[in-house]
């Protein structure tokens, strides 16, 4: 995303986040967990097959779920607010953003960084070229929070974009 794109208040942001990455987020994993099983199922003890990546990401669809929450029910309306005394929760959702990071390279290693074995069934390439763009997209929602969503509070500025 590039600077174009990113809403002009931190309010608006917040509402972006949730509509554009915490909707999808939540459309994503659940399929994303599927169409894992379906592949480890089939292709069990092959090569390659991405062992415990269902399990890890309908993990991850429970934790992003409540981080979510709390972002939506607390921080978002306190941020939308322009509140202070921000930092215990702001540092709470970055030590929840190094957890996602961490799962990040969990799969990352589960898929040999998204490396297909050759001659790779439709729902295994389906799955990595989905998985690819979850990644992506999760990776551009923590640098958003992180990069241009909290600092202003961390700073005492929140008026600042």
């Amino acid at each position: 995303m590039d600077a174009s794109q990113i809403p002009e208040t931190l309010a608006d942001l917040t509402r972006f986040i949730e509509t554009r990455y915490h909707a999808t987020h939540r459309a994503q994993l659940p399929l994303l967990a599927d169409r894992s099983e379906l592949v480890e199922t089939i292709h069990a003890g092959q090569p390659d097959v991405p062992v415990g990546l269902a399990a890890l990401l309908r993990r991850m669809l429970g934790e992003l779920e409540v981080h979510m929450k709390k972002e939506e029910l607390i921080l978002f309306p306190a941020i939308r607010n322009a509140a202070v005394g921000l930092d215990p929760p702001i540092a709470a959702m970055r030590a929840d953003h190094d957890d996602h990071n961490a799962d990040i390279e969990k799969i990352h290693g589960l898929t040999r960084d998204l490396t297909l074995p050759d001659g790779a069934c439709r729902s295994w390439t389906q799955l990595y070229a989905d998985l690819g763009v979850f990644l992506d997209d999760l990776r551009e929602h923590i640098r958003l929070e992180n990069d241009i969503l909290f600092p202003p509070f961390e700073t005492g500025d929140p008026h600042h974009v």
